[in-house]
């Protein structure tokens, strides 16, 4: 098999870093979300998603944002709250011409200010695109 072929088996989910056993909470779900993705992470972890309300440290976040969902910078902050030390959060953003639509430049300064270092932003769906964010390491100084 070529790595081609491998590469095509590969599920979004799985290349976005989603593992098995994780525990991803949802944060920003709206009709607009892309259902394909979250099933592919669904099925990635072997696990339903949970919602805001879960009282738990999750392993990651997946936070779908729209420029008029509010203050970006907050909403990471927030985020952040959620995750177990070593976790990331997943930024889905509508993509460029699309309702919603958030400057990438606006993204890299809500991601600096709380605190969070960005990986390159990779299509996640017809309409969306996925910027992932960690937050600084545990310990380092």
């Amino acid at each position: 098999m070529s790595a081609t072929a491998d590469h095509a088996e590969t599920s979004l989910a799985v290349r976005l870093g989603f593992q098995p056993a994780q525990v991803v909470q949802e944060i920003g779900y709206d009709e607009d979300v892309d259902q394909e993705l979250r099933e592919a992470i669904e099925e990635a972890t072997g696990a339903e998603l949970v919602d805001e309300d879960y009282d738990d440290v999750a392993d990651a976040v997946v936070l779908w944002f729209r420029d008029d969902d509010g203050d970006l910078t907050d909403s990471l902050v927030d985020a952040i709250g959620y995750l177990e030390e070593a976790g990331t959060i997943l930024l889905l953003t509508p993509k460029t011409g699309r309702d919603g639509y958030i400057e990438p430049s606006d993204i890299n300064d809500a991601a600096q200010t709380a605190g969070l270092s960005q990986s390159k932003s990779i299509n996640a769906g017809k309409d969306w695109v996925a910027t992932r964010l960690l937050p600084p390491k545990a310990g380092k100084k």
